[in-house]
């Protein structure tokens, strides 16, 4: 089980510190007593191995003990955004069926719409100040209290541990179920090769809701390691300053952070002399991003990889190979098999293009009461007998085997008969001066069967012309890849993770 993890490290280091979250300072010992409490209050409320339980909480102490009682109570974990809309709820609710809701009191008014609006029938256990519930609307019981401690449980390792809800930046979130086998797996896997030990301090404002930012509570535990967990990303400012006062030595980001955090003056080495790691990962890390961020950091590595909801992480890219081999994301993680297919479904060799298949004991078990989804991405070899993954995801590989992403495969664009890469329009537009950020997607044309067009954001400032980007274009690419249309917007749209919601501006 997964929380095995934390069991060994209270036995381990009882008296490290675990975990550092808005102003409480808990060690091992501390927050494994409190999930045995959260988890006795869930089993006294019905909670049996194989219900679903729904945590909808804004990253603190509270929604990490949480996180682990679920698993020790057998129970499925189906963290959530904490922004997710009640009528977006509500459809979770009516698919998972929780037997409870672990809700945060302020966030009442969305759980109690989304309740208020479906069947299911569920105990709401509530953390946090609960004089702002209204009683009477719906029974329910405030989490914390008590000093009972749960019953050892032990589960099947292969049994669902998780369900995690993909970002929907091309469609309608999926819920991928993980098991606590493959989370281990993974959590192991990426330990190692980051090097984390007890020595590390990891200081992440990702959400927990989202994978990346779970395996850096997962990874903390595997290692020993202190987790300073930050609410959100609000104020980047403050996150330099508590990196700094925390002594931070690992940094796990998503580009859009590390493109705010070096606009500021003080997110340098001089300012972070313990850091000794950053990592990046749930979208590309533009080449030129990556190249200032060493420069700022010349005695600390940069990570990059490459994953997915469905696996967690495919790849990732040795520090000491961004020179040689820029823009890549790596050969693929230890223990797992992985390869290109063309559109036919043959194999290809290293030097092509075409959609990465991941093969391993870290892939999902499939997508939650959508057994058609799950055929579409997941097979059994019958040989291993392991679940083999389609990643939807274009790329190539070097004559050596090393992989770089091109496109996620449904957001090509098919114009005048020929195949657009928006990454490679937006690579371009990206070294136009006066461009933030920009995005590029196909529409629709009765001519052509699509069109390029670009969304693009200036800075502060500065005001461009539509016919100076496309001319920009035009002068170095060729011409059915140019944008025939640009729209300029304030800022694109993202997911709570910080991923570009394509689909938003279709």
């Amino acid at each position: 089980m997964l929380t095995d993890l934390l069991d060994t490290a209270a036995a381990t280091h009882p008296k490290r510190t675990a975990l550092v979250c808005g102003g409480e300072r808990l060690s091992f010992e501390a927050l494994n007593a409190r999930t045995h409490e959260y988890a006795a209050k869930m089993t006294a409320c019905g909670v049996q191995e194989g219900d679903r339980v729904v945590l909808l909480m804004d990253n603190c102490a509270a929604l990490v003990a949480c996180i682990f009682a679920v698993l020790r109570a057998g129970a499925i974990c189906v963290p959530l955004n904490p922004l997710v809309k009640a009528e977006k709820l509500g459809g979770i609710l009516r698919s998972t069926r929780p037997k409870a809701v672990l809700g945060q009191a302020s966030l009442a008014a969305t759980w109690r719409s989304a309740l208020s609006g479906s069947d299911v029938d569920c105990h709401v256990l509530v953390i946090g100040d609960c004089t702002l519930l209204e009683a009477g609307e719906r029974s329910w019981q405030k989490l914390a209290g008590g000093s009972q401690t749960s019953t050892p449980l032990t589960v099947d390792p292969q049994h669902p541990a998780l369900i995690s809800h993909t970002s929907g930046t091309t469609g309608t979130p999926k819920g991928v179920v993980l098991s606590h086998h493959s989370l281990a797996t993974i959590t192991a896997t990426i330990t190692e090769y980051l090097g984390i030990t007890q020595r590390d301090v990891i200081f992440s404002a990702l959400p927990l809701s989202f994978n990346y930012g779970l395996t850096q509570l997962l990874v903390a535990c595997a290692a020993g390691a202190t987790l300073v967990l930050e609410r959100s990303f609000s104020f980047p400012v403050r996150i330099v300053q508590a990196m700094a006062r925390e002594e931070a030595t690992v940094f796990p980001a998503v580009p859009t952070m590390f493109a705010m955090l070096e606009t500021l003056e003080n997110f340098r080495a001089s300012a972070l002399p313990s850091l000794r790691l950053l990592t990046s990962a749930s979208a590309p890390l533009d080449v030129e991003l990556g190249s200032r961020l060493r420069a700022r950091f010349p005695n600390t590595l940069l990570c990059e990889m490459y994953g997915q909801t469905e696996c967690t992480r495919i790849s990732y890219l040795p520090p000491t190979q961004h020179l040689q081999r820029p823009g890549s994301v790596g050969q693929g993680l230890p223990g797992q098999s992985w390869w290109l297919r063309d559109e036919a479904g043959r194999r290809l060799p290293h030097g092509s293009s075409g959609e990465l298949v991941v093969q391993g004991e870290h892939v999902m078990l499939g997508y939650w009461q959508d057994p058609e989804a799950t055929r579409e991405k997941i097979a059994i070899d019958p040989t291993s007998g392991q679940r083999t993954l389609f990643t939807g995801d274009l790329f190539r590989s070097d004559e050596d085997g090393w992989l770089y992403f091109v496109e996620r495969m449904d957001d090509i664009i098919k114009t005048r008969g020929e195949k657009v890469s928006p990454r490679e329009v937006e690579r371009v537009l990206q070294r136009l001066q006066g461009v933030a950020e920009c995005m590029v997607v196909g529409v629709d044309d009765p001519l052509f069967g699509q069109i390029v067009k670009a969304y693009v954001a200036c800075l502060p400032g500065v005001v461009l012309e539509e016919r100076h980007v496309i001319r920009h274009c035009l002068s170095q690419l060729e011409s059915y890849m140019a944008p025939k249309l640009v729209q300029f917007v304030d800022a694109l749209p993202r997911t709570y993770n910080g991923k570009v919601r394509r689909n938003a501006m279709h």
